[in-house]
């Protein structure tokens, strides 16, 4: 007796993914608003227009829900491409410019993630793990920029671990959120200036 095979709908397929995007995006914006801990399922399926049902088949429980935000914009911010600006620089200059440009890009246009994961960090359950996770890939990315600058600076210049630690200190998702999102900074002119205190900086003997 021949083997029933199943059919898969292409249709299906697409509704399935649009509902779980339309959740994930439901999410997002309610975690950056709201804070993690002031969301409950139920919440995200009323933004999303589903069932709570519906929200938990589709993308799982709301912390399944904010590693999958965390991991899709990790994939979709563009740091690769960034990078590879950083490394073809031939001047510690132009490095520290494309850094600034890079960065501003990566945390501007991943705004709402960012919120989401900075409001989380109090009530997560793990919120450690959760940081982590988030900026990993930002972290190593700015440590190949070290090493790149070490190769391009002065011998009276930092370390290489120092001058990682500074990238993060100037460059990372802290010094961004601290000049935009709490002191109502305009993304240009936080570009400028962590630009500017960057070069100052590394200029200092």
């Amino acid at each position: 007796m021949p083997t029933k095979r199943s059919y898969v709908s292409p249709r299906r397929e697409q509704a399935a993914a649009q509902t779980r995007a339309q959740i994930l995006q439901s999410a997002t914006r309610l975690f950056a608003e709201r804070g993690y801990g002031r969301v409950t399922v139920a919440d995200i399926a009323a933004e999303a227009g589903v069932s709570s049902k519906a929200v938990f088949a589709s993308a799982g429980s709301k912390s399944d829900i904010l590693n999958e935000i965390v991991d899709t914009a990790v994939r979709a911010s563009g740091y690769e491409q960034a990078m590879r600006a950083v490394l073809a620089a031939g001047d510690a200059e132009s490095v520290l410019r494309a850094l600034a440009h890079g960065t501003r890009a990566g945390n501007e246009g991943m705004f709402a993630v960012h919120e989401a994961v900075h409001k989380a960090l109090p009530s997560h359950e793990d919120g450690e793990a959760l940081w982590e996770r988030a900026t990993a890939d930002y972290r190593a990315a700015l440590r190949a920029a070290a090493r790149h600058l070490r190769t391009l600076a002065p011998p009276a210049g930092p370390e290489e671990e120092e001058t990682a630690d500074l990238l993060w200190f100037w460059f990372g998702p802290s010094g961004w959120r601290t000049l935009v999102a709490e002191n109502g900074w305009p993304w240009d002119r936080a570009e400028a200036f962590l630009l500017r205190t960057a070069l100052a900086t590394l200029r200092t003997p």
